[in-house]
């Protein structure tokens, strides 16, 4: 486990930097009753980016991908850059699977990110200073009351090779897999007897992003590595394939019943639509059945297994602007996302 501790007398300046620059979300359902439903994935799909861009991704602003022989190709090449594609569609528990290369370089970061509107989060993230591991993290509800989450994985060279990475998400447990072999498991009682722990539908993000910038906090820098040599840029992020698996598949929508953010209280619409023709005003008429999160098969059907989902193709060789903050014994770590 490798982690980037400040002293106690940065803590306090980087705190107050921030702060504010927590995991963000449009509507929070657990402070916001009106908050629209998620449009829910409800199967099982795999993404081959070699053969270029997916529609089943929304490129954020100000993001560019490039596609080749290698998959999708997140490159950074000047200081603040961000290049980060979100899905379209949530799952409510699930599996992602992501065949993928990180970038090299100290003070770059590349991610994969699962999150849902009400700041419930699994991570994945490589340090381009840091050749021999991918750090695991997890949030829930944007608790950072404690900052000890974070374990930093073995990986056999992972800017180097190509490896398969893998989150297995029920009601009961997250597990962490490298290349179809366990290496962290989360349980619901050991994350704060499940307050901390992530269970509401949550959309897939990767991408690169330039910690090691001139302009970012100490902490966050610190946490990268340190400051970004662009003279060395660019830097480049493949990902080659994901597999996205959504463990709910009876239902088309994902809305929140109550401000509770329990994983029980998600009500899963199945809306199917009695005219297909719309009326003068452009209206639909559908009709919707629903259920609540703790009648689906979430849990039970989550059929965990180590083998590789994703097709990984012989022959081939996530970010947002958010901060978190991790504190390690007496100092703290900053993870931005």
């Amino acid at each position: 486990m490798r982690s980037q501790i400040l002293s106690l007398a940065a803590t306090a300046a980087t705190l107050s930097q921030l702060v504010s620059g927590q995991t963000s979300t449009t509507c929070n359902p657990t402070t916001n009753s009106t908050c629209p439903s998620d449009t829910a994935l409800g199967k099982t799909i795999t993404v081959d980016f070699t053969q270029g861009e997916s529609s089943e991704f929304t490129a954020e602003s100000g993001t560019t991908i490039t596609y080749g022989t290698s998959g999708a190709e997140f490159i950074l090449t000047s200081t603040g850059e961000a290049q980060t594609i979100t899905t379209e569609n949530y799952i409510f528990f699930g599996k992602v699977e992501i065949a993928m290369k990180a970038a090299p370089g100290t003070g770059v970061v590349s991610s994969c990110v699962m999150e849902s509107d009400d700041l419930d989060e699994i991570d994945l993230e490589w340090l381009g200073g840091n050749t021999t591991t991918v750090e695991t993290n997890y949030f829930g509800k944007g608790n950072t009351t404690t900052y000890d989450r974070a374990i930093y994985e073995a990986v056999d060279d992972p800017q180097d090779n190509f490896h398969i990475y893998t989150i297995d998400w029920t009601s009961a447990y997250v597990k962490w897999y490298v290349d179809g072999t366990l290496v962290r498991t989360l349980l619901y009682a050991d994350a704060l007897d499940g307050k901390n722990f992530p269970q509401t539908p949550m959309k897939i993000k990767m991408g690169i992003w330039d910690g090691g910038a001139a302009d970012e906090s100490t902490g966050t820098v610190e946490w990268a590595g340190g400051y970004t040599d662009l003279t060395n840029a660019p830097f480049t992020m493949y990902v080659a394939n994901i597999t996205i698996q959504d463990y709910t598949t009876n239902g088309t929508e994902y809305t929140y019943g109550d401000e509770s953010g329990d994983w029980q209280s998600i009500i899963i619409s199945d809306s199917t639509s009695n005219d297909t023709t719309s009326d003068s005003t452009g209206t639909t008429t559908a009709t919707s059945n629903s259920t609540s999160g703790s009648g689906s098969s979430a849990t039970s059907s989550a059929n965990s297994s180590t083998s590789s989902v994703a097709t990984f193709t012989s022959g081939v060789a996530a970010l947002s602007s958010s901060y978190f903050l991790g504190v390690v014994g007496l100092g703290l770590a900053v993870f931005y996302l």
